[in-house]
């Protein structure tokens, strides 16, 4: 009988491993809702792939081989990363195809949005044909993206799927086997560049020797660097008499009020060693700010020594901060911790080593984080949480906990080596304009205009929705230029009480809307006509600037007794 049941449960292990190839979805069909998950799957014998969990939590495997099923496509090795931008879904691997693969993949693949068709792949990051393993990937605008790197940042052209060079500044220093004076490319694990982000006029970037990289994105150049010393000026001094260690950056992070976050390494060796802080950065005025991370709390984890984007998000619905950690790099997989920015104030929702030991399970049976895989869904504000029992056991569940960890759901997935990298949301909702009304400025010298809550989306945050100019009505009267985020107007050649709009294009994700800012060019601004003043005197004008001699109801601008207003009949 023994015999017997071993003999199924080989059956059964065999039938588990074999399911994966399948899904119930077919070749057509839009992935709309739901999450997809990106694998790095199992090295040594198959290539990266993509699962996917509907709303219902119903899994489908391997979807995007199921949607290239008739040319037979697949992703590269070790797919660490993916995200979706405007109506593509854009991933990166480290390499073109895993050793026990029999299908050559790519380092750079780009499919569908909704159907996972594939619309381009290549082996290579680095046109030159020298080796360039791939690390993360950030949308720039329509036109272009970023690709992070074993050796730098790479720009990619969108429309003509081609990398047409390296971000001037950004690329890895050593040579091999850190080596100084010799190929960089044969360093694929010190200074490399890792995760980034885009606010307003400027790309953020993670370098492991340099620190935080402050890009040009019309340049595609580094124009300014901000290293790791202000943690080291926080440092004790070293009981040995020796110099502070120069620490390390981990990730860069943006939370929902618009600030910069960075976790540290204790080195930039890339050892996965933290250190306890925090640095939260002004993107406008680059401002830093040490932040220490209470004791007894451990800070986010980092992942150099093996790249991956690291368990660390931000809330798009709060101003808060997620991670998680623990006492050593990559087995800090028991703890996640959140951090209200407000309030300065950091607790830990998820602990699996406090629910291992209520249950009484060993530490073959327990639950453990795997790795980075861990995000919080933009809309419901949910985290989404993959986790797996230990190396050598081939089973994996999906959690889903509210925004204060409690558990609302478990979806068990079939057995197999997934290793999970990152939770990817769909983006599902455009970017919304509203009305400011017409905006008084002055004739005779520049005027800074706020833009905030100009635009909106509900599945992103405001603070990452970039801001261009498209359009000014008489570029000969005034100019107009984006700071920060804000409209500049620069008076040239104006006059008191005219009139003129600019054009704003706002690009949530890759998805866009423009509107108009209406001007007045007056001196004594808007709504300064007292109540004293003869109405019988007043003139109105449209927000095109023409004089209405019986206005209806609508928005107009009246002039009286030297004075102007906005008002709305």
């Amino acid at each position: 009988m023994k015999h017997s049941g071993r003999k199924i449960q080989i059956y059964i292990s065999l039938v588990s491993f074999l399911l994966p190839v399948f899904s119930l979805r077919g070749a057509d069909e839009e992935y709309t809702d739901g999450v997809f998950i990106v694998n790095e799957d199992w090295y040594g014998h198959q290539n990266s792939t993509i699962n996917w969990i509907s709303n219902d939590g119903e899994w489908s495997y391997r979807i995007f081989q199921t949607a290239n099923s008739e040319s037979g496509n697949q992703l590269g090795c070790t797919n660490q990363f993916g995200q979706i931008y405007g109506d593509r879904f854009y991933f990166i691997a480290k390499q073109d195809k895993d050793p026990g693969a029999s299908v050559q993949g790519g380092r750079i693949t780009v499919a569908d949005a909704r159907t996972m068709k594939m619309l381009y792949q290549t082996p290579l990051i680095d046109p030159s044909g020298k080796q360039c393993d791939g690390r993360g990937y950030l949308g720039v605008d329509e036109h272009k993206g970023y690709i992070s790197s074993s050796n730098g940042i790479w720009v990619f052209d969108t429309d003509n799927y081609e990398v047409t060079g390296q971000v001037e500044g950004s690329a890895n220093p050593n040579g091999t086997d850190n080596r100084p004076n010799t190929d960089p490319t044969g360093s694929l694990y010190h200074g490399q560049c890792g995760s980034m982000v885009r606010v307003n006029d400027r790309v953020f970037a993670a370098h492991q020797q340099f620190g935080l990289l402050v890009i040009d994105p019309e340049q595609d150049k580094v124009v300014e660097t901000i290293t790791m010393e202000a943690v080291k000026d926080c440092l004790p001094e070293p009981d040995n008499g020796k110099e502070k260690v120069m620490p390390g950056i981990g990730s860069v992070v943006l939370a929902k009020d618009g600030s910069l976050w960075v976790s540290v390494a204790k080195d930039v060796q890339g050892t996965g060693a933290t250190l306890p802080y925090l640095m939260r950065i002004d993107p406008s005025s680059l401002e830093v700010m040490v932040i220490e991370i209470p004791s007894g709390i451990y800070p986010p984890s980092n992942s150099w020594y093996a790249w991956t984007p690291d368990g660390f998000c931000a809330s798009f619905q709060k101003n808060v901060l997620y991670w998680n950690g623990g006492p050593n790099s990559w087995f800090s997989n028991a703890r996640i911790y959140k951090y209200d920015i407000d309030s300065d104030e950091v607790s830990v929702i998820v602990n699996l080593d406090k629910e291992a030991e209520e249950e009484g399970l060993d530490k073959y049976s327990r639950w453990n984080i795997y790795g980075c895989s861990m995000r919080s869904h933009p809309v419901t504000d949910e985290l989404y949480i993959s986790l797996f029992h230990y190396f050598q056991n081939p089973n994996y569940t999906l959690r889903r906990t509210d925004s204060n960890g409690k558990t609302l759901q478990e979806y068990p997935m079939i057995s197999n080596y997934w290793f999970p990298s990152l939770p990817v949301f769909p983006d599902l909702d455009a970017p919304v304009a509203h009305n400011p009304g017409v905006q008084a400025v002055s004739p005779t010298e520049p005027t800074l205009i706020n833009l905030a809550g100009l635009f909106s989306d509900a599945d992103s945050m405001e603070a990452a929705i970039v801001k261009s100019i498209v359009g000014i009505s008489n570029p000969e009267a005034f100019n107009a230029k984006m700071l920060n985020g804000n409209l500049e107007i620069v008076p040239i050649h104006v006059s008191e009480g005219s009139t003129g709009y600019v054009e704003i294009k706002g690009n949530s994700n890759g998805k866009t809307t423009t509107t108009r800012i209406e001007l007045l060019f007056s001196t004594s601004g808007i709504g300064e006509i007292e109540d004293s003043d003869d109405p019988r005197e007043s003139e109105y004008y449209n927000l095109q600037g023409e004089r209405i001699a019986n206005p209806e109801k609508g928005v107009y601008i009246r002039r009286c007794g030297g004075k102007t207003e906005k008002i709305i009949l």
